[in-house]
């Protein structure tokens, strides 16, 4: 359980730099990073909770942080 957990946190991390790097945010590196571990925490949790997601701890991680990505960003700009 806890090796499921420092994946998800890895791979969030991971793709949370290479889309600051690839140039699909705009956030910075560091809070792209953390938005992506917060979300993928957050459906981690929610897996062991509820048991929803998939069932491949890697593409929850996956499709967590991109979600948080999209979502977490967009929710704060002021047009």
């Amino acid at each position: 359980m806890f090796l499921a957990l420092f994946g998800t946190v890895v791979i969030a991390g991971i793709i949370g730099y290479a889309s600051e790097r690839t140039g699909w945010t705009n956030n910075g590196v560091i809070p792209s990073i953390i938005i992506c571990v917060g979300g993928a925490f957050l459906f981690y949790f929610v897996r062991i909770m509820f048991g929803i997601g998939f069932s491949a701890p890697g593409w929850n991680a996956i499709a967590s942080s991109i979600g948080a990505l999209i979502i977490v960003p967009t929710h704060w700009r002021r047009r």
